[in-house]
C-alpha cells in the first residue's frame, strides 16, 4: 500500500488527467454507457486538486461528488427514452392503415385476395367478399393486410 501512495505523490493529480483521457476514450469505444461523465468528473477532479492541495483520499471523496453530480446533470441534459416522432409509422406502413376502409380490387375468395393502397397493391385476408366490396383493415401479418367487410362487427 506504502507503494502505492509514493506512486500516487510521484504523478501527483496526473492521475486524474490519465483516468480521464481513460474514461473518454471508454465512451468512444462502448457509446451510452456514461463514461462520458465520469471522464468530466475525473477531468474537474484533476484541476481542482493542486487548489485545494488535498490528500487521495480527500480526491478520491471530490471524485465520487463530482462523479455523481455530473451524471446527475448529463441524466438531465440528456433525457433517455422513446422519442416522439412527427412519423410514428415511417417504416411501418401496414400498421398506419389499420382501421382504414378500401374497396377490394380483386374478390376475396378462398381467404385471399387483394386492395389497392394508393399506388401500392396489397395482398388481404378475410372472408370471402366480391370485388368492389369496401373492407376495412383490422391487422397486419406481414405484408398481407387483414380484412373484415365495412358495417360489420370487429
Amino acid at each position: 500500500m506504502a507503494g502505492l501512495v509514493e506512486i500516487g505523490r510521484e504523478i501527483g493529480n496526473w492521475i486524474w488527467f490519465i483516468l480521464a483521457g481513460l474514461l473518454l476514450l471508454g465512451e468512444l469505444l462502448l457509446p451510452g454507457a456514461q463514461l462520458i461523465w465520469l471522464g468530466v468528473a475525473a477531468l474537474a477532479t484533476g484541476l481542482v486538486v493542486p487548489l485545494l492541495d488535498i490528500g487521495w483520499q480527500g480526491q478520491l471523496v471530490l471524485y465520487a461528488v463530482l462523479a455523481f453530480v455530473t451524471l446527475l446533470l448529463g441524466r438531465r441534459m440528456f433525457p433517455r427514452g422513446p422519442k416522439m416522432s412527427d412519423r410514428p409509422f415511417l417504416n411501418r406502413r401496414g400498421e398506419a392503415l389499420i382501421g382504414r376502409a378500401f374497396v377490394l380490387r380483386e374478390p376475396i375468395a378462398g381467404g385471399i385476395g387483394q386492395v389497392r393502397v394508393d399506388d401500392t397493391v396489397w395482398r388481404v385476408m378475410g372472408e370471402d367478399c366480391p370485388a368492389g366490396a369496401r373492407v376495412v383493415v383490422t391487422g397486419i401479418d406481414g405484408a398481407t393486410l387483414t380484412v373484415r367487410p365495412e358495417g360489420t362487427a370487429a
